[in-house]
């Protein structure tokens, strides 16, 4: 069974997916290279070997989730002005659909009422058959 989906829709929910997917795991493979906390110890202070980041400050943790967090409010922000501003689209569209509705079954109501249909006839009396011929 096939998704109900257009080709298109389920392109872009496949993309959106994808970038949603990678940008948590840049997010856990940041939190997961660094502690929040730098671990002190009494060896060599850690050097930028390949591959591996210098620690995290404190500073530097609140600054990530402070920067997620604004990116986060301000797509959230942009979809509620976006929302707000079609809003009275919308909800015009729609009471004009209604009032089309309403005038339709009006008209239909009056059409009735004005030009009543004739009574229903039988196509065929008991006398005749399909063929037209007396019985």
């Amino acid at each position: 069974m096939g998704s109900l989906l257009p080709p298109e829709t389920r392109d872009e929910d496949r993309q959106q997916s994808r970038l949603l997917y990678e940008l948590c795991a840049l997010v856990l493979s940041i939190l997961r290279t660094s502690s929040p906390v730098p671990i002190q110890s009494s060896g060599p202070p850690p050097s930028m070997s390949a591959g591996r980041l210098p620690p995290l400050s404190p500073a530097g943790f609140a600054s990530l989730l402070l920067g997620m967090s604004l990116a986060l409010m301000l797509c959230g922000s942009l979809t509620f002005m976006i929302g707000f501003f079609l809003m009275p689209w919308v909800l015009g569209i729609g009471t004009a659909f209604c009032l089309v509705g309403l005038v339709w079954n009006l008209s239909v109501l009056g059409r009735s009422i004005l030009y009543p249909s004739p009574p229903l006839t039988p196509r065929f009396s008991r006398k005749q058959d399909a063929r037209g011929t007396h019985t």
